[in-house]
């Protein structure tokens, strides 16, 4: 019997794998796609995401980030980190680092989809393995999460049914309310113009610019509505059409002429909605982290980073033999950028606010730079 199966073989699953490994658990990882894997996420690491890799002994190549910039049709305020560097990142190159190490840790792969487990006292078992955890880190419309969240056990057999219908999404109806809210991501081949994240405003809508190499550029979407084409909202692909994205693109005209005459360098990608309110992350002995743990919006950028801490915290209670307490832990690592991104989100969506952002930031430069730096170290 192996200590601990990550479900999930994404960056965080693997930063967990890892994690785990490192503090003397056995651990295999269920994953049935090829490494690396990509996904629409805005690519930017935050500087204290880029510390808890390097502690991983994780260091992927990208462009330096030194700070974050907001614009809209009239405004603009830089604010720059304080303490070291981000990093503009290839979600594709991440993968392939984390997996390079895990694979040089000894962690093993299994290339399967577990849609069911079966728990009981002293272990769980999924897909042939017996293990005595078992963490779903299987993204934001987690598998194992549905199991929980409809069946409410701790104990027994649970698995997806048959038939593919999912409860709520997976999800605890949202207690925000609000519009449901989408990304759309798409590189670009073109020389950075800055060393900054840019953050371009509209009325109902953000476009993230990230550098992730000397000659590419990620832009990001989000979108405070569904209506895309594609997979759906449970897949990794919305909104193929390039005439869809270049649409969207409109609302920010800058970007938009920044852009003009640069190709395209990758597909584009979606995902989506973003929030996922999830009532616990400990049930016995399987645990959730990463996206599958819950989710807020991807308005301020330090979803990596958070989860890179919820990897290391869920190490060191399993380390331990105290699972239970990783809750609380979870709490403590994940509620400093949840309440950010919860209050910047909630002045987003006023109308007298929404549209005051910008001009405050560049109004107040040092409450702005205050805020990013605190987001920087999430």
């Amino acid at each position: 019997m192996i200590d601990v199966l990550v479900v999930g073989g994404g960056p965080v699953g693997l930063a967990t794998a890892i994690a785990c490994t490192r503090a003397g658990l056995t651990v295999t990882v269920a994953e049935p796609r090829g490494v690396p894997i990509d996904k629409a996420c805005g690519e930017g690491v935050m500087p204290a995401a880029v510390r808890r890799l390097a502690a991983l002994d994780v260091t992927p190549s990208g462009h330096p980030i030194r700070g974050i910039r907001y614009l809209d049709q009239r405004h603009r305020a830089d604010a720059r980190f304080r303490h070291g560097d981000g990093l503009g990142v290839r979600r594709t190159v991440l993968h392939a680092a984390l997996a390079s190490r895990a694979a040089a840790l000894g962690v093993s792969v299994l290339p399967v989809r577990v849609t069911s487990f079966e728990q009981r006292p002293s272990h769980v078992c999924a897909a042939g393995v017996e293990a005595r955890y078992l963490v779903a880190a299987d993204g934001l419309h987690s598998t194992i999460r549905r199991c929980l969240e409809r069946d409410g056990a701790t104990n027994g057999s649970v698995s997806v049914p048959s038939h593919g219908r999912t409860v709520s999404g997976g999800t605890v109806p949202s207690r925000g309310g609000g519009v449901p809210r989408y990304g759309l991501r798409r590189h670009y081949r073109i020389a950075p113009w800055t060393d900054l994240v840019e953050v371009y405003w509209a009325a109902h809508a953000e476009a993230y610019v990230t550098p992730v190499s000397e000659d590419l550029i990620g832009v990001a979407l989000l979108l405070a509505n569904g209506e895309t084409n594609g997979d759906g909202p449970h897949g990794n692909k919305h909104s193929n059409e390039r005439g869809d994205f270049d649409s969207r693109l409109s609302a920010f005209p800058a970007l938009a002429e920044r852009l003009t005459g640069a190709p395209a360098a990758s597909e584009v990608r979606g995902a989506g909605p973003m929030r996922q309110d999830v009532r616990r992350r400990v049930h016995g002995r399987v645990l959730l982290v990463g996206d599958a743990s819950g989710y807020l919006d991807a308005l301020t950028g330090e979803g990596i980073g958070v989860g890179l801490a919820q990897a290391e915290a869920l190490a060191a209670c399993l380390a331990a033999g105290r699972p239970a307490n990783y809750e609380r832990a979870w709490r403590r690592v994940s509620s400093p950028a949840w309440r950010l991104t919860a209050g910047l989100l909630w002045s987003r969506n006023q109308p007298l606010l929404g549209t005051r952002l910008v001009p405050a930031a560049q109004h107040i430069p040092g409450l702005f730079s205050i805020l990013v730096n605190h987001a920087a170290q999430a």
